[in-house]
């Protein structure tokens, strides 16, 4: 309370909310979190984290940077980081994700593509094995070598 400071802050980015109860047909894309609790049809691409609330209902393809499902989505989906279905998710659509968690209870019908994430550089993306006469006794050595 005392000779703390205080820091100021700008306006936070408002996360966005489709209710209960709300239906919303089109096309929506935003940069912030998008949570659904209501039912959507048609696309959303989103720079953050869409969620599907366990009464959400979408029929739309996604593109997002992390996709939550704990209601119900039929489409595509894409989530350049991570995807989590819960144990009340329902997924009916392809999936493309560089990570996937099902819960135990959740349902995926449909087909996935893990994308893999770019090797770090230096590390070499793959490993070759490569055989080399020993000096010693003339014996072949076999060694990894990043390539």
């Amino acid at each position: 309370m005392w000779n703390k400071t205080e820091k100021r802050r700008g306006p936070a980015a408002s996360d966005s909310l489709l209710g209960a109860g709300q239906t919303l047909e089109g096309k929506m894309l935003c940069e912030t979190n998008l949570r659904i609790d209501g039912e959507f049809t048609g696309e959303i691409c989103s720079g953050g984290t869409v969620t599907i609330g366990e009464k959400g209902k979408v029929h739309a393809d996604i593109t997002a940077e992390e996709i939550i499902i704990a209601g119900h989505v039929f489409g595509d989906i894409r989530a350049k980081r991570r995807l989590i279905l819960t144990s009340t998710g329902y997924l009916n659509g392809t999936a493309t994700a560089n990570r996937l968690s099902i819960m135990e209870g959740g349902v995926l019908s449909g087909l996935v593509d893990m994308e893999q994430p770019p090797a770090p550089a230096g590390t070499g993306g793959a490993w070759e094995l490569r055989e080399t006469e020993s000096d010693d006794d003339g014996s072949l050595e076999r060694s990894k070598a990043a390539i």
